[in-house]
């Protein structure tokens, strides 16, 4: 008996649906909102869960990847009342099992759950390897979750494997864990950087020469191709692989058999492909700079990297883990990262997402070296700036915006405009010592302004205490 878990705030289609579940056999539980059924989740295990797109306290849409994180995740079958296709791609994305518009028959409405039973009991049979721990990704969050469950499935099928994401969320990282994780772990693992592939010789580096073939081919070489045979062939950044040789390669992914550059003899090469791209490929397809039947092929099993500003919590987790590997690495005890510290970090964006990150706190590490704390001035420079300059402009603009709400006479447009400026100049200068501690050198880079020059505009307006501001001197003297 399968325990099925009906969340809905319809009371008669709820309990419509958890009599139709009793009469198969099978034990029926009902939630009108996602915090009752998050309670329920949290006492019991329950195998396939009936999900309305729209509930009192959220949207079931979005709560269905907090549902698959968990370590044995429920089937989940999206219910709704309204059609709405942007909804039903995300849910399938995410993972539902099925999607399901109201009204339906009771049989609509059941057979997925039977055809989600009958796939969960076969799942069990069978052992779905884990990605192993030295694989290096770490994070707990529910997008990270859902995406190492996707690998753990891809490593056990063996099918070829696309990834897609930003730069830096770690696709190679990915890549080189489902290889370790499925049946060709002990063999090779090739990767070809497809932005480093010489235009004139792409073919011979990927397919291999024979001597004379070419001038300059001296002795006989082996392509990666032939090299990843028995393991995993990773191309990197496939986007990048040339118009001219993506059509020969749509024959090797088809008939796993290449000829080398000169050859007249067809070799097979059995490799596992794992390819990854941060670009947008359908969309270069419909320009024709990337071959459709190739991306067709390439995506067998998808797998989308979340982006490091979509991966709650995870921010304090990769710090954590940082900071103990240095100290580990070093011998030193781990420096304590103070809040201040800590707040700069979950406040940025991080466009360069993991990478960017790891990189920006072994910086701080060598500058906080011997030091007790993390501080924000252990942070790289630039990046100081570029947060500083967010915070300072944000700022500066509502205090603007919120001195002219308050106006309540205007003067001469003249007079306003001069007013004006030199609110708003001393406002932002204001802000702009506040925002660096007084730090002058960080306030002249933050700024763009030479040093006299902002000694002068502090000066101007009262910023400068007890200090006569250097005289200016222009920055083209001729």
């Amino acid at each position: 008996m399968a325990t099925i878990l009906v969340v809905d705030d319809d009371d008669l289609f709820r309990e419509l649906l958890c009599t139709s579940v009793a009469r198969h056999g099978h034990e029926a539980l009902g939630a009108g909102t996602l915090a009752r059924a998050r309670r329920l989740l949290a006492g019991q295990a329950v195998d396939v869960v009936y999900l309305d797109v729209r509930l009192p306290d959220g949207s079931g849409a979005l709560a269905l990847e907090e549902l698959r994180a968990v370590t044995d995740p429920p089937e989940v079958i999206i219910v709704t009342g309204q059609g709405d296709p942007d909804g039903a791609e995300l849910a399938l994305r995410c993972g539902a099992w099925d999607y399901i518009e109201k009204p339906a028959s009771v049989d609509r409405m059941t057979l997925p759950m039977l055809r989600a039973l009958a796939y969960r009991t076969e799942k069990r049979r069978q052992r779905i390897p884990a990605l192993p721990e030295t694989s290096g990704i770490v994070g707990k969050s529910t997008r990270l979750a859902s995406c190492l469950a996707q690998a753990g499935m891809a490593a056990s099928s063996g099918v070829d494997v696309f990834i897609t994401g930003e730069t830096g969320t770690g696709k190679e990282i990915f890549a080189r864990a489902i290889h370790a994780s499925g049946g060709r772990a002990q063999g090779p693992f090739v990767v070809v950087d497809c932005t480093t592939l010489p235009g004139n010789l792409a073919e011979s580096v990927l397919f291999g020469h024979e001597r004379g073939s070419f001038t300059g081919a001296d002795r006989k070489q082996a392509g990666l191709i032939e090299q990843a045979d028995g393991g995993t062939l990773f191309l990197d950044e496939v986007g990048e692989l040339p118009l001219a040789i993506q059509a020969k390669f749509l024959r090797v992914l088809q008939e796993r058999s290449y000829r080398s550059v000169g050859g007249g003899q067809v070799r097979k090469s059995d490799f596992r492909l794992v390819a990854a791209t941060n670009r947008d490929l359908a969309a270069m397809a419909g320009r024709g700079e990337f071959r459709q039947d190739l991306l067709y092929r390439l995506g067998a099993f998808c797998l989308e990297l979340p982006p490091l500003r979509e991966r709650d919590g995870d921010i304090k987790t990769l710090l954590d883990w940082r900071v103990a590997q240095f100290s580990a690495r070093t011998g030193r005890p781990a420096p304590e990262p103070s809040p201040e510290y800590l707040e700069l970090l979950l406040s940025h964006d991080w466009p360069g997402n993991v990478r960017e990150f790891l990189q920006s706190v072994d910086m701080s590490m060598v500058s906080a070296l011997g030091e007790a704390m993390l501080l924000p001035q252990h942070l790289p420079l630039e990046l100081r700036v570029r947060l500083m300059r967010g915070s300072v402009a944000s700022r500066g603009f509502a205090e603007a915006r919120q001195q002219l709400d308050d106006m309540a006479v205007l003067g001469p447009w003249r007079e306003h405009r001069a007013r004006l400026l030199d609110k708003g100049e001393a406002l932002y200068f204001s802000s702009l010592m506040a925002q660096t501690g007084g730090d002058v050198a960080l306030a002249s880079e933050l700024s763009g302004l030479k040093t006299a020059r902002l000694y002068e505009l502090l000066g101007k307006h009262g910023l400068v205490k007890g200090r006569r501001p250097p005289a200016y001197f222009p920055e083209n003297p001729e």
